[in-house]
């Protein structure tokens, strides 16, 4: 009985499918595997662990402070901008009065049911990209109330029907995001974004340029949205294909990155409750930072080589590596004192390893070559004997193979062949057995190569027989010549 044990671990960007089964026969076709496996199974399992890993990553690249970095940890609350005023107290105050009962999806805190409801709006602006002044043209405000409260109250709602125009759905996603208890990608995330902001390439002289570094910014932001909350980070991702989409047709809807920017960087990057002026000249490291994730957010939500391999290592037991760096150091050519010594014993596993693979290699051609020496004698195997006289002696096991008596030939029995035995007697009969007992190496018969082995050298074989034959010819040779006599005298 086939036992099937399927498990979905849902994560933030991908749903992770693996099946147990028992059925050998199944084991052997092609499995599905997402890379990111490990490093969500770290997440969710051992949270503290997974953090600690990628924060001390992210100071690798980016400078926070020890209260900037309690405040990305979690371990302080964030302070932020024009947070001290009194208006700002008073905004907090006001906007956590008007949150709704559980269940609301408007100015609710984020949650999975949250974005699944959300998630119908960013469906439907998919198909419509194409209308110009996408999300800066506001829509019409009574079917953006009508839409919001079928929202709120869990009402199917047929986007396609006509009812609704693109600029009410899109207006009304910007309404969802401005109305989160706090921005998107967080209030404890808001000084490492100005300091990946900040991220610049040097020159040769190790001085800072103006050039903003993009692999460092990236590999930056990969490693910040690990650790933004799972519904966070789902609906960011979420966000960014629609807004990196809409970029792309900017011929049509005149909507840029940069456009985009200016309109969601208040709602998904700006600390709540906060003006321009609180901000200064913030503002545009803010803007340029929310415009550059929407141009490589295909990138974003990829974790970083170096963080997949960390989480594989935890799991499969290995030695875990803390940061790039140490993984870096550990594989460069010239560090073979950093090796670790589990490497040494897999080089000697290797090399065990191969020495098994030649021995069953010889093995099996010695097999072989029985096999084709004891198939019956045809062109067949004349063939495959050539193949393997071809090979070097190494790799031709006939000192393994018992050898078996080569066929003689038969010999001419023709008129000419006849009376050339007759008359000429012994020379030329001796002349080709010599010539056939002593042949040159080359033009031995390789089907008498074992009979050779195993008899001993050619010369020895060649000297019994010629004692042999040379009794037999000269006997021959004298009742030919008998028989000659007798038949001159009975002509005479």
């Amino acid at each position: 009985v086939t036992e099937i044990l399927s498990t979905s671990l849902f994560s933030s960007d991908a749903i992770c499918n693996f099946v147990i089964c028992n059925d050998s026969s199944l084991r052997s076709q092609p499995i599905i595997f997402n890379p990111d496996f490990f490093v969500e199974k770290l997440r969710h399992e051992k949270p503290e662990v997974f953090t600690e890993l990628v924060v001390s990553n992210i100071t690798r690249l980016i400078d926070l402070p020890g209260a900037e970095l309690a405040q990305l940890m979690g371990e302080e609350d964030p302070k932020l901008p024009g947070a001290n005023t009194t208006a700002s107290g008073f905004f907090r105050s006001l906007m956590s009065l008007k949150r709704k009962e559980k269940g609301v999806v408007f100015g609710s805190p984020l949650t999975e049911e949250g974005i699944a409801q959300v998630s119908q709006l960013i469906e439907y602006l998919h198909k419509n990209l194409r209308a110009e002044g996408l999300f800066r043209v506001p829509g019409n405000s009574i079917r953006q109330q009508i839409l919001k409260d079928a929202l709120n109250s869990g009402t199917d709602i047929d986007l396609d029907s006509g009812d609704f125009h693109s600029n009410d759905v899109a207006t009304l996603l910007k309404m969802f995001l401005g109305e989160l208890p706090e921005p998107l990608l967080t209030h404890k995330h808001f000084h490492a974004h100005l300091k990946i902001a900040d991220l610049m390439l040097f020159d040769e002289k190790g001085n800072k340029t103006s050039t903003p570094d993009k692999e460092r910014q990236i590999e930056a932001l990969q490693l910040l949205f690990l650790i933004l909350p799972a519904p966070n980070r789902s609906l960011l991702k979420l966000l960014l294909d629609l807004l990196y989409q809409t970029a792309k047709k900017q011929d049509k809807n005149k909507m840029s990155a940069h456009n985009l920017a200016l309109m969601f960087a208040p709602h998904i990057l700006w600390p709540r409750n906060v003006t321009a002026n609180d901000l200064q000249e913030n503002i545009t490291k803010l803007n340029n930072g929310v415009s550059f994730m929407i141009k490589h957010s295909q990138k974003l939500f990829k974790a970083p080589a170096y963080i997949r391999e960390c989480a594989r290592l935890h799991y499969l037991g290995s030695r875990a590596h803390t940061s790039k760096d140490d993984l870096d150091l550990l594989t460069s050519p010239g560090s073979k004192e950093l090796q670790p010594l589990k490497s040494q014993k897999r080089s000697r596993l290797d090399t065990c390893h191969q020495e098994e693979t030649q021995q069953r290699t010889e093995e099996a051609l010695k097999e072989l070559f029985r096999h084709v020496h004891n198939m019956p004698d045809s062109a067949k195997k004349k063939k495959l004997i050539r193949q393997f006289t071809k090979h070097p002696t190494a790799l031709t096991p006939v000192s393994d193979v018992p050898a078996s008596p080569a066929p003689r030939r038969t010999r001419s029995r023709s008129f000419s062949g006849l009376i050339k035995r007759k008359v000429l007697g012994t020379p030329v009969i001796l002349e080709r057995k010599s010539r056939d007992a002593t042949p040159e190496p080359e033009r031995v018969s390789k089907e008498n190569i074992h009979l050779l082995q195993k008899c001993g050298s050619p010369a020895h074989m060649s000297q019994a027989k010629l004692k042999s034959l040379e009794g037999r010819k000269e006997e021959s040779c004298r009742r030919t010549r008998a028989r000659l006599l007798s038949k001159d005298s009975s002509s005479l």
